[in-house]
């Protein structure tokens, strides 16, 4: 077969449909933006709220809070001091402000991840239907590329924190609800026999049974959720976040290496803190599983 002869669209077809298809969406944006903006209004102000908790507090509390949450998470005292030598060398190579700025940053999305994506992965663990129709938008989610995300929440939004917290959710998103949906779909099929053979119903099961044996899993699916929103941290500045992306994109345009290094540091800096807490978390809730159930 000759692939010159493939049936394709025409050059002036083409572009009539992609001229018909953002003049829609900028109509759309015109008339909704307004509503749209209001909708997200929250978030803007838990966001500005947390950074300036972390900025406007002395930064001996905030170190301390921090290692302090850190040690709850993990109950080591290895991984909580490890987190204090490299907040303070965050803070003596002067990154402190843009770290908090990205701590706040990728707090905010995380927690909106969460509450999005547990709900969405028990609704897919319950239907096999549901697992059908959300399953293809998580894999169109996870190979999109990362810029294309930022086009239409600019488009709507402008230049800001709502469209960064929009964007790094939309992208890291898909572990959460794809690990709490496989968490609870191994949950063993005689521990649910069990269960209703002492007369739970279907909402008792899940809560009592179900979420609690799949918590692990669900924690393996916060984590991710954590290091993609810090992958994303760099990508997100372009659009107005500030934070350790800034200083990032501004050594890319600019060539600063020692610049770009040291932000770059402080990044996985963060994500090494925030990966053995989560994982130290997710060790200690499957050992207190286990020895719940024998």
């Amino acid at each position: 077969m000759d692939l010159t002869e493939f049936p394709a669209m025409s050059r002036g077809d083409m572009r009539d449909f992609r001229i018909a298809i953002d003049q829609s969406f900028r109509e759309f944006t015109r008339a909704y933006g307004d509503q749209l903006e209001q909708m997200f209004h929250p978030i803007q102000v838990l966001l500005n709220f947390i950074e300036g908790l972390l900025i406007g507090g002395p930064w001996i509390v905030v170190l301390l809070a921090i290692a302090a949450v850190i040690w709850a998470l993990s109950r080591s005292l290895r991984i909580a001091g490890g987190t204090v030598i490299a907040l303070m060398l965050i803070g003596y190579f002067g990154m402190w402000e843009d770290t908090m700025r990205t701590i706040a940053m990728v707090s905010v999305c995380t927690l909106i991840a969460v509450i999005i994506g547990i709900p969405l992965g028990i609704l897919m663990a319950r239907s096999d239907r549901a697992n059908a129709l959300i399953t293809p938008v998580l894999d169109m989610m996870q190979t999109m590329p990362s810029f294309v995300y930022l086009i239409p929440v600019v488009m709507i939004f402008g230049l800001g924190k709502v469209p960064g917290v929009i964007a790094v959710v939309i992208y890291a998103l898909p572990p959460i609800v794809r690990l709490t949906n496989l968490g609870i779909r191994q949950v063993p099929a005689d521990v649910l026999e069990a269960a209703e053979a002492f007369g739970t119903d279907g909402r008792q099961k899940l809560i009592d049974v179900q979420l609690p044996l799949a918590l692990p899993t669900i924690m393996a699916g916060v984590n991710q959720t954590i290091m993609m929103s810090l992958a994303m941290v760099v990508v997100a500045s372009m659009i107005g976040v500030r934070g350790l992306g800034q200083p990032v994109l501004q050594a890319i345009n600019n060539q600063y290496f020692t610049l770009g290094v040291m932000n770059g540091l402080a990044i996985v800096a963060i994500a090494i803190i925030f990966d053995r807490a989560t994982q130290a978390y997710g060790r200690r809730l499957q050992r207190h599983l286990e020895a719940e159930h024998g």
